[in-house]
């Protein structure tokens, strides 16, 4: 029996997807455990996966400095500069790295045969793969290699041009490559490596062709024209859920008691902001004559600073792919699983993006036709926040021909089968 480790750290968004890979790799025969942070070991063993000890969990510390180490999903929230600016929050990514470096160490088994490593713990996991002389397949959410299609996801999602584009891209792996040196250094002393750079490892896999795999669809962001050959787009990795799932009993009666509702949530952004937020967000739904779901997130959304709503409910953690087929729109972030999970559904997205990857994918969106023009996070700070979340609601809810896009757009997706290609990538190498 073959044993897979996959190793991802970040936020919610940044684990959950892998546990569905992890689940289809285990139901194929594979021993699978799943490296990831303390506060998604229950997830992690709900789909039946060994769970593994990473450390730097930015939920328990409250820190976002994963966002600054690769564009994962979610990984980052709404707060303020840390004092002394960029560099300040660069030496702090770079520590976040430091000490996740030890961890994926201590995470791999004698008997590991395979390494599956997200984006964020990929230049880390290669130096271990290396030392270990076993196997590894990158599995990133969102588009990192550069391209002249389009400008570095992080970077807003604004065009540079094709010769601009992939300059910026090739400088946004020297800035990864960067965080990752004195971590790198540590991890290959330890191992027992020779001294190399986190850029000469990562050319030598470009040269050598390593396989990637991302985990979009290309409904969303169509394979760039000018990738090299082994980097493909094999389709969303959806998070794993027991098929016996059900909505919670208040949920259900909720969604009985009248018309579909709307969806608000910001996952794990927007620390603090809840009751502002709350709000806003109560405000916009009685105006726009909706019924509403506020999902609490890290910003903590409540109906509890609103006044006395039968049309309001607040939730906590419930699975998309349940949730988000009986709303009428969903008005979120746009993180690359949350936006998928409205298109897979096929409802109306109102993106609200905060910071890295969510202008990338709110604009995909917005260019596909499933959802809204996007509102900036930052907009909602505004004296027409409320005015302009009601256009954006009303227009999801009531434009037949965007529902129509997103029935279509979900029809596409539903011919990809992700985790399948995982598996299929993954048997290739053990073979």
């Amino acid at each position: 029996m073959t044993h897979i480790l996959i190793t991802a750290a970040g936020s919610h968004g940044d684990i959950a997807p892998y546990t569905g890979v992890g689940a289809r790799l285990r139901a194929a025969g594979h021993e699978v455990a799943l490296a990831t942070h303390d506060s998604y070991a229950p997830l992690v063993r709900a789909a039946g996966l060994e769970f593994r000890r990473l450390p730097a969990d930015p939920r328990t510390r409250r820190a976002d400095l994963a966002d600054a180490t690769g564009p994962e999903d979610a990984t980052e929230q709404a707060r303020p500069p840390a004092p002394g600016g960029t560099r300040a929050l660069m030496r702090q990514a770079a520590a976040f790295v430091k000490e996740l470096g030890g961890g994926i160490a201590d995470a791999a088994r004698d008997d590991t045969d395979l390494l599956l490593l997200s984006a964020t713990t990929a230049p880390l996991g290669h130096h271990l793969a290396e030392a270990r002389g076993i196997p590894s397949l990158e599995l990133p959410l969102v588009p990192a290699a550069p391209t002249g299609d389009f400008a570095p996801v992080v970077s807003g999602g604004r065009s540079l041009g094709r010769w601009g584009n992939r300059a910026a891209g090739r400088l946004s792996l020297r800035v990864i490559d960067r965080l990752y040196a004195d971590a790198a250094r540590e991890m290959r002393a330890r191992l027992g490596l020779p001294a190399a750079t986190p850029r000469t490892v990562r050319r030598r896999a470009e040269a050598a062709g390593r396989p990637v795999l991302y985990g979009f669809s290309e409904v969303l962001v169509p394979r760039p024209s000018d990738w090299r050959t082994g980097l493909d787009v094999v389709g969303n990795w959806w998070p794993w859920h027991a098929p016996d799932d059900r909505l919670p009993p208040v949920v259900e009666d909720f969604l009985a008691a009248g018309p579909p509702p709307v969806f608000i949530g910001f996952g794990s952004m927007a620390g603090g902001e809840g009751e502002r937020l709350s709000a806003l967000a109560a405000a916009a739904l009685r105006r726009a004559k909706v019924r509403g779901i506020l999902q609490s997130g890290w910003a903590g959304l409540t109906t509890r600073h609103t006044s006395a709503d039968d049309d309001l409910l607040t939730i906590g953690e419930v699975p998309h792919a349940l949730l988000f087929p009986r709303m009428s729109a969903v008005v979120h972030h746009c993180g690359a699983g949350t936006a998928a999970a409205g298109v897979r559904v096929g409802v109306p997205t109102v993106p609200v993006p905060v910071t890295a990857d969510q202008p990338f994918w709110a604009a995909r969106l917005a260019a596909l036709g499933v959802a809204t023009a996007p509102i900036p996070f930052k907009d909602l700070s505004t004296d027409h926040a409320v005015a302009r979340l009601v256009h954006a609601i009303t227009q999801a809810t009531a434009a037949p021909a965007r529902r129509d896009h997103a029935t279509a757009a979900a029809h596409r997706l539903a011919t990809e089968d992700g985790a399948g290609e995982v598996l299929k990538a993954a048997e290739r190498l053990l073979a």
